[in-house]
């Protein structure tokens, strides 16, 4: 899968995260950190192999303006 980067957390290091990424797929693929096993808790029916991570709403919303506009950061 290719991927690419449409938003980062600015405050994060050049390769850290959360970040947001457009597939070739045509998916959306979020890195963030993890939730710790008591949050997890808290998901509606996880299916095997599904996790979830943290990640700013801003970051998010940044990557949306980016996906409309068909264009990189």
């Amino acid at each position: 899968m290719k991927l690419t980067l449409l938003a980062k957390d600015g405050k994060s290091q050049l390769k850290d995260c959360p970040s947001v990424y457009l597939a070739d797929t045509g998916e959306l693929v979020v890195q963030g950190p993890e939730l710790d096993a008591g949050d997890m808790q808290e998901l509606q029916n996880p299916l095997s192999g599904e996790t979830a991570v943290r990640i700013d709403p801003e970051i998010i919303l940044r990557a949306v303006e980016f996906y409309k506009q068909g264009s990189n950061p």
